[in-house]
């Protein structure tokens, strides 16, 4: 073959139903939509996007609905603000570390607001120093906002170094507290007025859905709620006498950022297109219609046990938050939950300088743009917000689907999904529900507490229903706490014994299973080894110090061996508690439960009820043996 005519070859072109026959050809005769997987956003994710459903992208960012970016060349121009929250227990040592940390890669000027501020005048002047002429602010100023607005115009308002922002969210404030109160917007918004005119570059409106997200919203209700929440601050500011071209740069989004990496990533794509709506209809330039967006790492998704794959869970989180085109970022310390580290927080720092300049994220202008999947995903999650908005808006907006308590069912049922889930470990948490490692002991996680809105007596003050910040690795944290406290009082881990029928090959899988099953609870496998008959089952039981003892083996060995070891030994230990594991057939079900099986236990097992199950009767059990 000549060079010519091998430049002329081309690979025959194919279809996406020849993909499709290709793949069901790998599924074994299965249909291609088996493929297919619903989110906690109700979207249904396909397993191959094509040019047709990206339909909606703009061209290039910074313009049209600012999906991309609201800057043209992205970060190469603008680049995002590390802005790791700073946590202190002394003005001296605030003070230490945020001036070590803008030498090592900080370029922001962000840390927790306290009471400790603000004990004695020009403290803030005397913590900051020079700084807010060289980073910007971003800080969220909670209850404490008027008077760290205060401190910062009195030291730097006239000469408009201070940029950034100091922001608060009354509304979000109010669902945290558990109560609405109504007049402290006077207040609030008297002190954005006057901080417009002595400090114009500093954003001081801040609308903060990570309440809502560590409640256990799912990415549509964290949108809604922040377009409603904007829409009302938006309409408080005008009514107040500000002008629509003065507004919008007042204002600041907070969102923490989950695991779920495409969602989160699209999630912040499609914020920008619900707020270049609004500011539309409202009037706004197109130069004002830009979002900015600070964003943190979740603590919903962290856990307190093996907290060294927080590590991980932050730094996916932390690139999806980038990749989406925030403002500033704080990335969570892997051990936040139980009180970070000088070497925690100096990772969580070094993480956004890899994003950086290893990753090169700031060099490359929009790395999601023209991805089908992530644009099809934007378009669907940005409708289906701007549907949730409008059902926000349709009861009355923010302030009155929190004093009915729809908003707060609404996600408690999202989060009851998403706890389901983890206790039927259909959603994995490693080193909690899965690859559990049952010698770690860890640090309980600190009291998170918050400062009211206002410490001013409240004249119209309508209590709500708060919502509260959880974790979705709580509950069995929970458990590995009951298991620790049996340990303490009995000297002793709590545990489950093994009767492994037959030989290694047939019950190795499902002892493996046990293993990482019980772990999840704190609790203790223990293998028999090979039993091959009755007396060698009953030696086993004999020498355990528990009550509670699984079947492993093949389904061959649990037919020729089980059911009459089984049935003896039922007969035989009254007080033992015996499971099995796996799920055999229907038709066998009551054989097996009249022959002694308390439960079967299998893939989708509710592995949390079950360990709590067992934990409590054992706690019962020692507190009658220490009785007695």
């Amino acid at each position: 073959m000549s060079l010519e005519n091998l430049r002329n070859q081309s690979f025959p072109l194919k279809t996406t139903d020849d993909w499709k026959t290709k793949a069901e050809e790998s599924l074994k005769g299965k249909s291609i939509e088996t493929l297919k997987s619903s989110t906690y956003e109700n979207i249904i994710l396909k397993p191959l996007y094509s040019r047709r459903d990206d339909q909606k992208a703009p061209d290039y960012p910074g313009g049209s609905d600012f999906r991309r970016g609201i800057h043209p060349l992205g970060y190469v121009t603008n680049d995002w603000k590390v802005a790791q929250r700073i946590s202190y227990l002394s003005v001296d040592e605030l003070k230490e570390k945020l001036h070590a940390s803008v030498e090592k890669g900080q370029t922001a000027i962000s840390f927790e607001v306290s009471e400790v501020l603000f004990k004695s005048k020009g403290i803030i002047d005397d913590i900051l120093g020079d700084l807010p002429a060289k980073f910007p602010f971003a800080v969220n100023g909670r209850g404490m906002q008027s008077a760290l607005l205060e401190a910062v115009a009195e030291r730097w308002g006239s000469s408009e170094q201070a940029s950034g922002y100091v922001g608060s969210d009354p509304i979000s404030l109010f669902a945290e507290e558990g109560f609405i109160g109504e007049d402290y917007f006077k207040c609030w918004l008297d002190d954005i007025k006057l901080a417009n005119e002595k400090l114009p570059k500093l954003r001081t409106v801040l609308i903060n859905t990570s309440t809502y997200h560590q409640g256990g919203a799912n990415a549509v209700q964290e949108l809604g709620i922040a377009a409603a929440t904007g829409a009302v601050y938006l309409q408080k500011l005008l009514d107040s006498g500000m002008k629509i071209e003065d507004v919008p740069g007042k204002m600041i989004f907070q969102f923490s950022i989950g695991s779920n990496f495409f969602m989160e990533l699209a999630k912040i794509r499609a914020a920008r297109i619900l707020w270049n709506k609004i500011t539309q209809v409202y009037g706004a330039d197109s130069k004002d219609r830009g979002m900015h967006i600070a964003a943190e790492t979740s603590l919903f998704t962290k856990t307190v046990f093996d907290p060294y794959v927080n590590l991980l869970r932050s730094g996916n989180e932390g690139f999806a938050a980038v990749v989406g085109g925030v403002q500033y970022l704080h990335i969570t310390p892997f051990d936040d939950i139980t009180g970070s580290s000088s070497l925690s927080e100096r990772i969580a720092r070094n993480t956004q300088n890899i994003l950086k300049d290893e990753a090169y994220l700031r060099t490359i202008v929009d790395p999601a743009g023209g991805s089908w999947y992530v644009e099809a995903l934007t378009t669907e999650l940005a409708e289906k917000a701007w549907q949730y908005f409008q059902q926000i808006e349709a009861k009355g907006g923010m302030l009155e689907v929190l004093k009915s308590g729809w908003l707060q069912d609404e996600i408690s049922t999202v989060y009851t999904k998403r706890e389901q889930d983890v206790f039927n470990r259909k959603q994995s948490i490693v080193g909690t529900n899965v690859y559990a490692n049952i010698a770690e002991v860890a640090g309980y996680a600190k009291v998170q507490t918050f400062n009211n809105p206002k410490s001013v007596d409240f004249t119209n003050t309508i209590n709500i229903r708060k919502i509260n910040n959880v974790r979705l690795s709580e509950p069995f944290e929970k458990l590995r706490k009951i298991s620790e406290e049996i340990e303490r009082k009995s000297s002793s881990k709590p545990k489950i014994g093994m009767i492994c029928l037959g030989e290694l090959k047939s019950y190795k899988p499902r002892l493996d299973f046990m293993r990482g099953f019980a772990a999840a609870g704190g609790i203790e496998a223990v293998d028999s080894g090979s039993i091959t008959s009755l007396e060698s089952a009953k030696q086993f039981i004999l020498k355990q110090d528990t009550n509670y003892f699984c079947l492993c083996g093949s389904n061959e060995q649990y037919e020729s061996l089980g059911h009459g070891i089984l049935s003896t030994l039922n007969r035989e230990f009254p007080e033992q508690t015996f499971y099995l594991a796996g799920l055999p057939e229907k038709d066998v079900h009551s054989k097996w439960k009249n022959e002694g099986i308390t439960q079967f236990i299998h893939l989708k097992s509710n592995c949390h009820e079950i360990l709590s199950t067992i934990l409590s009767a054992m706690e019962v059990e020692l507190d009658g043996r220490t009785q007695a």
